[in-house]
């Protein structure tokens, strides 16, 4: 009996197209025919305003959402880090890639090499420099190590953001490392950010489906990395935990080693000048919780003044 053909949907930037083709190729290696259609995002449409001021969670997936609901698509295939916390009704995890790269990176322009990877291991360093960047989690954890950086916004896709910084007279302007390699432009010059927690789930892909189809479920399946899949939860956990989307600087990073989970997260307010960090250590059979902990302590040590202030614009 042949196999449906299972249909993807995906933005159309080459990021996103780079990530449901790698989906793509794994279905097609496990016997499954496939299909790539491509949906508009509204993050992709508005590239003027910056995404804190968008005041919406899932700009970069709710239209691909819309389209499975409507069964325009059977999966689509998301960066985690842009999935909001709380999935839309009657759509489900179905699988979690093995994760890439979870750094941020700093691009410098071309003719300016001022920047140093010695110089970013100095706090308080004088960097009076301008960046580009309309994370706010970056601006944020930036701004508390350098207060003198000047920020511009810069919004697109990969492509459009290095050719907008090439064409700029900024220093530089800051990427998540994963996104750059898997399109192959990543600088020899870029200069990995060690410092920086990275946003939750930051480097991972995530396929997501409707609950109700089993087949399109047990067809990606097999590609569900447990190991990236339990830390993106721990991390998403804080996240949510945090009540944190795109508009707040909230950083986690979950690793295992020796069987252990090690846990980082922080919590910033939006000028950067209050910054409250933890971190943990737990069995991995005893951490299903841990993002959560580590959330509850943030809040419970100064957190939820810094949460509530941003709740009221202030």
């Amino acid at each position: 009996m042949t196999q449906p053909v299972i249909r993807i949907g995906t933005r159309d930037s080459k990021l996103a197209l780079w990530q449901a083709e790698t989906v793509s190729e794994l279905l097609q290696q496990a016997g499954y025919t496939t299909q790539l259609v491509h949906v508009k995002s509204e993050g992709d449409l508005n590239l003027t305003t910056p995404l804190y001021e968008m005041g919406v969670q899932g700009i970069f997936t709710r239209s691909l959402d819309i389209a499975l609901l409507n069964n325009q698509i059977d999966i689509a295939v998301h960066s985690m880090k842009d999935v909001p916390t709380q999935l839309p009704n009657g759509i489900v995890q179905a699988a979690v890639l093995q994760r890439g790269n979870n750094k941020d990176l700093l691009v410098l322009h071309p003719d300016k090499k001022n920047i140093t990877q010695a110089l970013l291991q100095q706090p308080d360093a004088e960097l009076n420099i301008t960046i580009a960047t309309s994370s706010i989690r970056r601006q944020a954890q930036w701004r508390n190590r350098y207060p003198g950086t000047t920020f511009e916004n810069l919004r697109g896709n990969v492509h459009t953001r290095m050719e907008k910084l090439k064409n700029s007279n900024w220093d530089a302007a800051i990427f998540a490392a994963a996104g750059l390699e898997r399109v192959g432009l990543r600088p020899t010059t870029a200069i990995e950010i060690d410092w920086m927690l990275p946003a939750p789930a930051q480097g991972a892909i995530m396929i997501v489906a409707r609950e109700n189809d089993a087949q399109s479920l047990n067809a990606c399946l097999p590609l569900n990395d447990g190991t990236t899949a339990l830390c993106t939860k721990l991390e998403k956990d804080f996240l949510r935990t945090l009540m944190g989307g795109c508009t707040t600087p909230i950083s986690a990073l979950a690793q295992i080693q020796n069987n252990q989970i090690h846990f980082a997260g922080s919590l910033l307010s939006v000028d950067g000048l209050q910054k409250i960090e933890i971190e943990k250590q737990l069995p991995i059979e005893q951490a299903a919780q841990l993002g959560v902990i580590a959330a509850n302590e943030i809040l419970q040590n100064g957190g939820k003044a810094i949460v509530d202030a941003m709740n009221n614009g202030k």
